[in-house]
């Protein structure tokens, strides 16, 4: 058994989540973390709702409410809606919690004892309306490094390169256009040369170990060659307060929102671990060794994950050229992967709430299953490259290939043993076809396991339906409904079908990961409890060191399936099947393309 860290992107809480966030880090985390586990793994799986930045400040504006009660609207609807989508938490919880701002401030304070925070003087942008400081994603301009258009004041996406808003050529305000006015003022920068030498050894470990996605290595690599110190507090009212003197009482420096969200990996693990009563399990996936850990995103936050929370564990550690010793965390785990899928568009536009260019998540949930769209992120999602979400696709999916092809293979199963049997038959003599087709069925377990292992979801989806489509040929070629009208084949009828139910229960527990609410109720139409697949709950919690309530996404993933075949019972009741897969009218494409231009 290997304890696996399942590290999520913490949606950020300024506004409801769209189907394109969920498809690069909801849905593939949750495949991934459900096979590890049903695999025999211990996994730990945390994320969280992002709460602080100037752009939640922006929003809060401008509906008429406090930072706070923004941040709370927007949590509780993005944790419904994860909870919705079956992602399957062991603690989803908030930056805005006592105990993360504790634990980032403890990060903050060993990174500083190690000599690796660098105070200085720098420029800082200002709205000249409102005299409101400019988070640097709001910034844009030519890159000074490449001449790219549209560079951020953080990062160009084009060249990959950090950058400082002071550096672009003709910046201008995202939010209302204007030239910003840029001031002297006082920051911590995270002396990142200081750690490139152990940033660079630990990334070529991790090309040399070829399982990382080319496109994100290569890009990791790159962005080191122009390493240079970074600021990590802002000029802003609304964050987590710089635990040091003479900043602390400063009600406008606050620990740069990037800073503290990458930790949330950590302090959601330790609160997980305080939640469960025992307040040090959560070292057993961060202190030792072997531990593994996987963090899944959309490409944009790749810097943040390759090269700013390695940088920051490493300078809490003290492995950078200035040395110094690990905090009382210990010497935590750097990733062993970042896991980051490219970008979802819709209808060959990019997501865009002001444009109307989106569907919301639980917008989609209100009128077509989840397992409906968790299947279109796993078959045709932005896993290496960037893909197009088209209602066209998703109704031709949803028909073609979940309900003709999986719905059916159920379906007719299940109606021809409810008919003619009422339960499981005992399997006669096995032909050699039959053989076959239970070998074949059966080496998925291994074929797709390992792909999903390998966040190859993709492949491993596209191997499962392939398999589907096998069975379904068997049943076509074999002709049970033929052999149910002669007594003299009762014998062969039955082995057909024992043949064929023990192939869709193995294909039900692989699809599962997947399609778990479809997966369980498979599993209670060929009489099984329904529990296969377990799911999420959301829980109202008290702040665990006197803050206010919040909810969480948790649960009890325990007692899940081994990933291996399960043999049938043979007598086992199978009542006449509903429909698991809800099939779509053509009227559906017009039907959303009009709302969407509405």
């Amino acid at each position: 058994m290997t304890h696996v860290l399942s590290a999520v992107a913490w949606p950020y809480a300024n506004g409801p989540r769209h189907i394109g966030h969920v498809a690069g880090f909801g849905v593939p985390s949750d495949v991934f973390s459900r096979y590890m586990r049903m695999a025999g793994h211990d996994v730990l799986m945390v994320s969280g709702t992002d709460e602080h930045g100037t752009p939640i400040l922006i929003a809060a504006d401008e509906a008429g409410v406090t930072p706070q009660a923004l941040a709370d609207k927007y949590h509780r609807m993005i944790a419904e809606d994860l909870c919705a989508l079956g992602v399957t938490y062991d603690l989803y919880t908030r930056t805005s919690t006592r105990n993360h701002h504790a634990v980032v401030q403890e990060l903050f304070l060993g990174v500083h004892a190690n000599g690796y925070f660098v105070e200085q003087t720098t420029y800082g942008a200002i709205s000249p309306s409102t005299g409101r400081t400019l988070p640097d994603r709001y910034i844009e301009g030519t890159c000074p490094i490449c001449g790219a258009d549209g560079a951020r004041g953080d990062q160009c996406d084009t060249c990959g390169n950090q950058l400082d808003p002071h550096d672009l050529k003709n910046p201008i305000s995202k939010i209302n256009g204007e030239t910003p006015e840029f001031i002297e003022t006082q920051h911590f920068f995270l002396d990142l040369p200081a750690l490139a030498e152990a940033l660079t050894e630990w990334l070529d470990e991790r090309a040399a170990s070829e399982t990382w996605r080319p496109n994100v290595i290569r890009f990791s690599q790159n962005i080191l060659k122009e390493i240079r110190p970074r600021a990590m507090t802002r000029d802003i009212d609304w964050g987590i307060a710089v635990p040091l003197d003479g900043w602390r009482e400063n009600p406008t420096k606050k620990l740069y929102v990037w800073f503290d969200a990458v930790i949330g990996y950590l302090s959601a693990s330790i609160e997980w671990a305080r939640r469960s009563g025992d307040p040090d399990a959560w070292r057993t996936w961060w202190n030792d060794p072997e531990a593994l850990s996987y963090y899944f995103m959309g490409k944009d936050n790749i810097t943040f994950h390759s090269q700013i929370w390695p940088a920051e564990l490493l300078a809490y550690a003290g492995k950078g050229a200035q040395g110094g010793k690990p905090g009382s965390y210990g010497e935590l785990n750097l990733p062993t992967e970042v896991v980051s899928s490219e970008f979802l568009t819709m209808e060959g536009r990019k997501f865009s709430s002001s444009k109307k260019v989106v569907i919301y998540v639980r917008d989609l949930l209100s009128r077509y299953q989840a397992d409906a769209f968790r299947y279109f992120v796993a078959a045709a999602g932005p896993e290496n490259q960037d893909s197009d979400f088209t209602w066209s696709e998703f109704v031709r999916r949803t028909n073609d290939e979940l309900v003709a092809g999986w719905g059916n293979l159920v379906n007719r199963t299940a109606t021809l043993i409810a008919k003619n049997f009422e339960a499981i038959p005992p399997a006669g003599t096995l032909t050699a076809e039959d053989e076959a087709l239970l070998a074949h069925v059966e080496s998925a377990f291994a074929t797709v396991g390992e792909l999903i292992g390998r966040h190859r979801q993709k492949q491993a989806i596209s191997e499962t339906m392939r398999i589907v489509a096998e069975v379904n040929k068997y049943v076509s070629d074999t002709e049970p409904w033929k052999l149910a009208k002669d007594p003299a084949d009762r014998e062969r009828l039955g082995t057909v079908l024992h043949v064929v139910s023990q192939c869709v229960a193995d294909l039900n527990l692989v699809l599962s990961p997947f399609l778990p609410f479809s997966a369980n109720e498979v599993d209670r139409t060929f009489g099984g409890t329904g529990r296969i697949a377990p799911m999420p709950r959301l829980e109202e919690v008290e702040d665990l060191d006197g803050g206010a309530p919040y909810p969480i996404i948790t649960g009890d993933y325990t007692d899940v399936p081994a990933w291996r075949r399960h043999p049938l019972v043979v007598g086992t009741p199978v009542a006449k099947p509903s429909p698991v897969f809800t099939k779509l009218d053509p009227s559906v494409v017009d039907e959303e393309l009009a709302r969407l231009e509405a």
